[in-house]
């Protein structure tokens, strides 16, 4: 299983990235890892980063937590090399010579990107235009930006203030959203921690001082729930390969207690225990077993392997009442389930215990972002409403006949409709929500099953619409329905207003 990707050692050489590599890749033969370090090395040689430390600190951290996702060697090569191009006189032709075609495809797409200087929300845009077509074409692009990413956010004291806001913000509000429609969790939560106290300090600390205070004492409670559960397990014959607590990432915290309008009691994941099986089977009787054990909360119980989210994650989770009432969370997943949910897309550039690379998958959402950043990325409102269309917390919602639709949060039947197909939209009359008639303005809920109704007779979308659409897709085609029927204006101002169904 991969190591954590945090704490980093103080002082990172060489030698620990080769310690670190050869925990997971077999072959002896590691000259290339040797090769791009003193590339590297050479090339930075008397430049420094801004705390003063001699330069290469930075590619080799980068590379170092790449390493700790037991990944893919070209990948940690890359990592290493990533800055050269850009900040040195050793040329892509010369690493390509030097280390091969792919790994200099990886570093051209992150030469591309640049470094995302802010000058003005019109070159940040175009930046960000490059970042969406690089991750389209080559996913690990990306992954080597996430790395960067949290190394740069552990150094940001080292910048003046309001770069280290801006740094801050960006990650908190583009990369960690990336982060987590790539499912990769680990890299989210990092980056939104890390972030967190530089963008809001007095929130950070508050909300440290509230989890501190709420898990004070909670250590024994949950020791001698893992015991119980480990006997029973292994007395109902159920294999286990770990079972383990992880405290709620802060931030996360920080959302939920916005959502819960402050109330903690309603918050039943602060402590989550994790419980990693072999194989799909053992997920379900290890559910079992622990609904035999402890009674499940009514209306918590969610089988994410069955439906997984629209990022691939899958578990199984269930909240009990265990010891003196305490309230417990448990997700269980299988091994491959926990790589995916810990490091999504990078999951899959490991290497298994056999020392193979696991394949690669695509990725389909970030393909249709670079197709329509074109047409969406044009001003700072247009970078609004990409925020709420692909980098907002997801939805997953259902059409009647199980099809798994992906939304963004807050959206509604109108967004429903239009993501199904533009005509369903403009001959939309109104709405079955799991089985109940509702107003096409609800707010839709992820395990939602929503129903369509339509009328073919109908002109076409209401400009009341707009109000309620959330998503780029659904208003862009309410604007185009609208162009099309020029009357519809003049029909709402002679009509009666109808009741909405």
């Amino acid at each position: 299983m991969p190591a954590p990707l945090l704490p980093l050692p103080a002082v990172i050489t060489a030698e620990d990235l080769v310690g670190k590599i050869k925990q997971y890749f077999r072959s002896k033969d590691l000259d290339l890892v040797w090769l791009a370090y003193e590339v590297a090395e050479s090339a930075h040689r008397g430049q420094t980063r801004k705390s003063g430390e001699p330069y290469i600190t930075h590619p080799l951290a980068v590379a170092y937590i790449l390493a700790s996702l037991r990944i893919d060697l070209p990948i940690v090569i890359a990592a290493l090399l990533h800055d050269v191009p850009e900040d040195t006189a050793v040329t892509l032709e010369e690493i390509e010579k030097n280390f091969g075609a792919d790994v200099a495809s990886m570093i051209r797409g992150i030469t591309k990107l640049g470094k995302l200087k802010y000058r003005g929300v019109e070159r940040y845009i175009e930046n960000l235009r490059k970042m969406f077509v690089a991750m389209a074409e080559d996913v690990r692009v990306m992954i080597i930006k996430f790395a960067d990413r949290v190394h740069n956010l552990l150094t940001l004291e080292a910048l003046e203030e309001e770069k280290r806001y801006r740094v801050a913000l960006e990650s908190l509000e583009i990369f960690a959203p990336i982060a987590n429609r790539l499912g990769m969790g680990e890299f989210k939560g990092l980056l939104e921690d890390l972030s967190f106290p530089w963008v809001y300090p007095k929130e950070y600390e508050r909300v440290k001082r509230l989890r501190d205070e709420l898990l004070s004492g909670s250590e024994a409670v949950i020791e001698s729930v893992l015991n119980r559960l480990r006997e029973e397990l292994t007395a109902s014959g159920i294999r286990y390969l770990d079972i383990h607590g992880r405290k709620k990432q802060l931030y996360s915290f920080y959302q939920k207690l916005l959502k819960k309008e402050g109330e903690t009691e309603k918050i039943y994941d602060i402590i989550a225990l994790r419980i990693i099986v072999p194989d799909v089977s053992d997920c379900y009787a290890a559910l079992g077993v622990l609904h035999k054990l402890w009674r499940p909360l009514k209306g918590r119980i969610k089988d994410y392997i069955a439906q997984p989210k629209p990022n691939g994650y899958q578990s199984l989770h269930t909240t009990v009442f265990c010891a003196n009432g305490q309230v417990v969370e448990f997700q269980i997943r299988t091994l491959a389930m926990h790589q995916e949910a810990e490091y999504g897309v990078a999951a899959h550039w490991h290497y298994d215990e056999g020392g193979r690379r696991l394949p690669s998958r695509d990725i389909g959402w970030a393909k249709e972002l670079a197709r329509i950043q074109q047409e969406v990325l044009v001003s700072a409102s247009a970078l609004e409403e990409l925020k709420v269309d692909f980098f907002r917390s997801r939805i997953f919602v259902f059409t009647p006949a199980g099809d798994v639709i992906d939304l963004p949060e807050d959206a509604t039947p109108v967004d429903f409709a239009y993501h199904i197909h533009s005509e369903v939209g403009n001959t939309c009359t109104g709405t079955r929500v799991n089985d109940q008639l509702v107003g096409l303005d609800t707010l839709l809920k992820s395990g939602d099953v929503v129903e369509i109704i339509t009328d073919k007779n109908r002109r076409g979308p209401s400009p009341d619409w707009l109000k309620i659409a959330k998503t780029h897709v659904a208003r862009s085609h309410i604007k185009s329905g609208l162009k099309r029927s020029p009357l519809d204006g003049w029909i709402k101002l002679i009509l009666p207003k109808r009741k909405r169904v």
